[in-house]
């Protein structure tokens, strides 16, 4: 909301763009004050307080206020905060935890259900008829896969997690229809994966991506679930990219258990109870 808001900034007349920079400022006392001290600290009238809500996409001020209160108590850093050399532990703490959670909620915001819907379908589909459900990511992505393969496995489904782009390629040329490929890449542009992706394509599977809008990788989807961050795809350790790579995992593991339904509760419960056994100490 906030970005949207700043963005808009050139294209409001002078006055609202005061009313703008306020917003700015001070995100929380914007959502609290009553519309006459607003006016005065932006040097503006009411009137003109309503008209910039309305100029950037709300229904009045009561509404703007409204969903301005949501977003700062949601906790969304009202400002990028990038991690500084001479941060102290408890300003790392704050800004990795901020950037994360903001980044979880603009995904939220901005990920189109209707995408997951067809990823679940088919991943369903695939389990419930024996298919088989391949992870395939290289480098943070790789471990991303090794999460899927360790969640998507006890469904009781048939699925696996390849790291050698070597494999990938013989995996995928042995992929038949009703098969899934699921490609996870921060970057979409391993080469590795664009071979894999477009030969599981060509053999009939369902290439499911989960990358960036726009990468390489997204001319190989038919379902393209597209994640989208401010991380710099060259960052040494990405914390953001991997964050919501597992997210999108979580979402598709719990839709395909919740459709496999009744089917699943037998099972799970006997492999909890058999993981009860390797424990040394047992509670009380």
């Amino acid at each position: 909301m906030l970005d949207r808001i700043k963005a808009s900034i050139p294209a409001l007349p002078p006055a609202e763009q005061r009313v703008a920079k306020l917003v700015l400022a001070d995100p929380r006392s914007f959502a609290s004050l009553p519309v006459a001290e607003l006016a005065e600290r932006a040097h503006v009238s009411k009137p003109t307080v309503v008209r910039f809500c309305r100029s950037v996409g709300y229904d009045g001020l009561a509404d703007f206020k409204l969903k301005l209160a949501g977003t700062v108590n949601e906790g969304v850093p009202f400002v990028h905060r990038s991690v500084d050399e001479d941060d102290k532990p408890g300003d790392l703490i704050v800004k990795v935890i901020d950037n994360a959670v903001s980044a979880l909620l603009k995904f939220r915001n901005d990920a189109a259900s209707h995408a997951f819907d067809r990823a679940i379908e088919a991943l369903t589909a695939a389990g419930k008829s024996g298919r088989r459900i391949e992870f395939y990511g290289v480098g943070n992505s790789g471990i991303v896969a090794q999460d899927a393969q360790h969640k998507f496995f006890r469904l009781g489904v048939n699925a696996v997690a390849y790291s050698d782009g070597h494999v990938q390629v013989m995996s995928a040329t042995m992929l038949q229809p009703g098969d899934c490929a699921v490609i996870i890449s921060n970057s979409g542009r391993s080469r590795d994966l664009l071979d894999a992706a477009e030969i599981a394509r060509r053999k009939g599977a369902t290439t499911i991506i989960i990358t960036a809008s726009g990468s390489p990788l997204t001319h190989h989807a038919q379902v393209l679930l597209a994640v989208d961050h401010p991380e710099d795809y060259d960052r040494y350790s990405p914390m953001v990219s991997r964050l919501l790579h597992l997210t999108v995992i979580d979402i598709l593991t719990t839709g395909v258990a919740l459709r496999l339904g009744e089917q699943l509760r037998p099972m799970l419960q006997e492999i909890k109870r058999n993981l009860r056994a390797k424990r040394y100490a047992q509670p009380e």
